[in-house]
């Protein structure tokens, strides 16, 4: 009980205190260097990738991509030999020949002791370093014989927020620092406290947290609705995580009543189910084990990704890598429905933890106004089909020129649109 208290005093503070005496530093030098402070970031970061979205002084909200044009990216740090750091697609395309200093998953880490158990599960799993230090978790980074840095999950997530912001400011021509940031539906006063500390070290001028249900609810629409009470049901299928939370919607507050959160489920296990198909087929083939090959595995993994997303619009695809191993070559037809064959399990697992979220909130299926679907594992067919049947052919929510992978970045934008007086609204976003 106690502690609840104390989160939900944290929960208070977060929202009746936007300006922290940091961020009161950070407006200061916004003013200092003659930033207009028309513009506003919109920040999902997630587990495995990030999004951002930003509100132009004409009120428009558009995503920013990266230098190779990605809308999403992943949400990768990493060290060069020379102690160089890389952040997002850059860092991600090193990591076959650099995978101890390469980190993914930061955010799992954020607000966390080292004790914790879902922490200790993640990292059994992890190729770099997280060590203990003073009970909380670490990153151990070798980048030379002389150089080895312990860094501390909210300086890495700071690092992919800089990043960002970097990309904003040259898709602006100008630097933006106000942001409004995004939270998973589960996590605790720490990991929201962990969340604003590396918004701010990154130098950002954070203005609110808001949890990514509701974001993805507010880039839908759904916060225009001003008439009896709705629930809502998001799905949240991401790259390594599933979130399912249920939403009331009532005279313009948005209030959680119940989520559920697979820490170990999402378009990661999809792509090892693909790869483990393969790796016993050139077993079978060439007698050779691919298993044993780190680069090998990654170029494998990453045909495989490939591989999942084409099916979501296609039946069949290609998967072909040329040397894959020494004198072996690959290239096979993957189909959709041995896709969905080698993934049957994990469908239904992401239906056991829906269901579970309604009976947590003490709901019926048939009390649900309406479904978001959202991540980018959401656009799988099969995914889809699941929980449209689930809900009796009920079709989810769907507005033109909102992706489910970037609603979340696009509603955090749009709740500091309301925030800085762009749009007129009295949405308020229950964090509890």
């Amino acid at each position: 009980m106690a502690r609840r208290a104390v989160e939900a005093l944290l929960v208070i503070w977060f929202l009746l205190l936007p300006l922290t005496a940091s961020s009161f530093l950070v407006t200061e030098s916004r003013r200092r260097s003659g930033e207009t402070g028309d513009e506003v970031l919109g920040i999902a970061l997630g587990a495995t990738h990030s999004c951002i979205a930003t509100v132009h002084p004409d009120g428009s909200i558009k995503i920013v991509p990266d230098d190779q044009g990605n809308r999403v990216t992943p949400a990768w740090v990493a060290f060069t030999d020379d102690g160089q750091r890389l952040v997002g697609e850059a860092a991600r395309d090193q990591y076959a020949a650099n995978p101890n200093r390469t980190i993914y998953g930061a955010r799992r880490l954020l607000g966390r002791r080292f004790s914790d158990a879902d922490l200790q599960r993640g990292v059994e799993t992890l190729p770099y370093a997280v060590v203990d230090r003073d009970g909380m978790p670490y990153v151990r980074v070798e980048v030379g014989e002389d150089d080895v840095r312990l860094l501390r999950p909210v300086e890495i997530t700071a690092a992919v927020f800089a990043d960002m912001m970097d990309r904003a400011a040259a898709h602006l021509g100008r630097k933006v620092t106000r942001a409004v940031l995004t939270l998973p539906a589960h996590y605790t006063g720490a990991q929201l406290y962990a969340t604003k500390q590396a918004g701010i070290l990154a130098g950002l001028d954070v203005l609110r947290l808001v949890r990514e249900p509701v974001t993805a609810a507010i880039a839908y629409g759904l916060d225009k609705h001003r008439g009896d009470a709705r629930n809502i049901l998001v799905f949240d299928l991401g790259g390594s995580t599933l979130d399912v939370a249920v939403l009331t919607l009532d005279q313009g507050m948005f209030e959680t009543m119940a989520s559920r959160s697979d820490a170990h489920l999402g378009g990661d296990d999809f792509d090892r189910r693909i790869a483990g198909y393969f790796v016993e087929l050139i077993q079978r083939k060439h007698g050779r084990d691919v298993t044993g090959d780190d680069r090998a595995m990654h170029r494998l993994l990453r045909e495989c990704e490939r591989a999942k997303r084409a099916l979501s619009d296609q039946h069949h695809v290609l998967v072909e890598l040329k040397a894959v191993l020494d004198g072996v070559d690959l290239s096979e037809t993957l189909t959709r429905v041995l896709f969905e064959e080698l993934n049957q399990d994990l469908f239904l697992k992401t239906m056991a933890s829906l269901n579970k979220a309604l009976e947590d909130a003490e709901l019926e299926k048939g009390d649900i106004d309406d479904v978001i679907l959202m991540g980018g594992s959401s656009r799988i067919p099969m995914v889809r089909q699941l929980v449209k049947d689930y809900f009796d052919g009920k079709e989810p929510v769907n507005v033109d020129g909102i992706n489910p992978d970037e609603a979340v970045a696009y509603g955090a934008a749009v709740q500091g649109s309301y925030l800085t007086g762009h749009h007129d609204d009295t949405t308020r976003c229950f964090l509890g």
